[in-house]
């Protein structure tokens, strides 16, 4: 079987794609990544083979030059996909077309009008039996129906945009035909040569990296689960890891987006040094060097910055994690059965937090409830409340009945032939 995966150029969504990809691979597959050429160094980094399409065009340089390019929600899921999370009843359809309208031109075409062109191209050219796309590259779904392949979303969050396509359908009015996202994926359909359908928005099936416990899903949609396996590029261990830590461990860490990005974070690494300085705890904070630089001065003793360091060796390290809520550093953490303390700034971090604190794994403090003392005080509860513990070990064991890579990889076919 050939399978195609493709994404926008975001790092930290690759990195949450390529376990599958070497299983497919090892599986006697054909697999290739079908991404804009700037980025086709990540993919080859990875051990996997990379085709450039289209081109370059840097979402993060737009998000700076305009701060509400993608318009927000309150510190959550972006305008329409926040009401995912509301009470069906809350819903409505002016507010969810409204929302399309505003981010299908400001962040869903921008991100897939460079590819779509070439990676049709490249698709009839090559004839995958498999199209697996990250949910907001629609571009994949475009070319899957193109060449006439089965093609599959991978979530590696809760399902905002599949919830939404969902509310967007029960509530829109008979009579009405606006409907901007599908108006949009249309136009390519009648290019290309297919009937449009609501498969361009969501996949014939979906792949899931979320564990049951913490899922938002679609009514009516397909979700085939998948264990998520770390993956955090090339990386060495370092030798003060394999030691056993003297006291207890504490990782602070906000992710690649903001390493790489400036992403938006709840809270300064200033704020939680001087907040912990004085805990009988070993605080291991992976920083960039901007950050470092900023920060200036003396450390306090029980301070170790980092500029990288493997995730999951450092986790399983680890008493307790604080972070940003990005998926990756959360599903280490998970992995690991070790509490966390989750602080998200926007996006699709406060959903996640929130499912976590539900299962008992850790606790969340969302952007207006950061401050020194809580940071202290919640740290504090996950360090000496055993049942933090017990909750992250059940959450742990959650994720490990999940389908591995491997496993998944010998029933896609299957999956692609239906």
């Amino acid at each position: 079987m050939r399978v195609l995966f493709t994404t926008y150029p975001e790092k930290a969504h690759f990195l949450a794609m390529a376990p599958l990809a070497w299983a497919l691979r090892t599986a006697g597959h054909e697999v290739v990544f079908a991404v804009q050429p700037s980025f086709c160094p990540v993919v080859t980094q990875a051990g996997l083979t990379a085709v450039p399409i289209g081109g370059d065009r840097d979402l993060w340089q737009l998000m700076n030059r305009d701060l509400n390019w993608i318009a927000a929600g309150t510190n959550g899921l972006p305008v329409p996909y926040d009401a995912a999370e509301w009470r069906p009843r809350d819903v409505t359809w002016t507010y969810l077309r409204d929302g399309y309208a505003v981010q299908v031109p400001r962040w869903h075409k921008m991100s897939n009008v460079p590819m779509v062109p070439a990676l049709v191209d490249f698709a009839r050219h090559w004839k995958p039996d498999l199209v697996i796309w990250e949910p907001t590259t629609y571009a994949g779904a475009i070319a899957a129906r193109a060449c006439g392949a089965a093609h599959a979303r991978l979530l590696f969050s809760v399902d905002g945009f599949g919830v939404t396509r969902e509310h967007y359908l029960r509530l829109k009015p008979a009579e009405s035909g606006d409907d901007p996202l599908a108006e949009w994926l249309d136009g390519y359909a009648r290019a290309y040569g297919f009937p449009y359908g609501e498969d361009l928005t969501t996949g014939d099936f979906t792949i899931t990296l979320v564990p049951p416990s913490m899922r938002l899903e679609a009514d009516g949609l397909r979700y085939v689960p998948l264990r998520y396996v770390p993956y955090g590029g090339p990386a060495v261990v370092p030798g003060w890891l394999r030691a056993a830590p003297e006291r207890p461990r504490v990782a602070f860490t906000t992710g690649i987006s903001f390493a790489e990005h400036g992403a938006g974070s709840a809270v300064s690494l200033r704020d939680v040094l001087g907040t912990l300085a004085g805990l009988d705890v070993e605080l291991v904070a992976t920083v960039g060097d901007a950050e470092r630089e900023r920060l200036g001065g003396v450390l306090p003793g029980n301070v170790r910055l980092v500029r990288f360091v493997p995730m999951q060796a450092l986790v399983a390290t680890c008493s307790v994690v604080i972070h940003h809520a990005g998926f990756g550093t959360l599903a280490t953490t998970a992995l690991q059965g070790v509490p966390q303390l989750a602080m998200p700034f926007d996006g699709d971090g406060p959903a996640l937090a929130r499912r976590i604190a539900a299962q008992g794994a850790g606790l969340a403090l969302l952007a207006a409830q950061v401050s020194g003392p809580t940071i202290r005080d919640r740290l504090l509860r996950l360090l000496r409340e055993p049942a933090f513990g017990v909750a992250a070990a059940r959450l742990r064991q959650e994720m490990l009945d999940m389908p591995s890579p491997n496993e998944l990889a010998g029933d896609l076919a299957e999956l692609a032939g239906r």
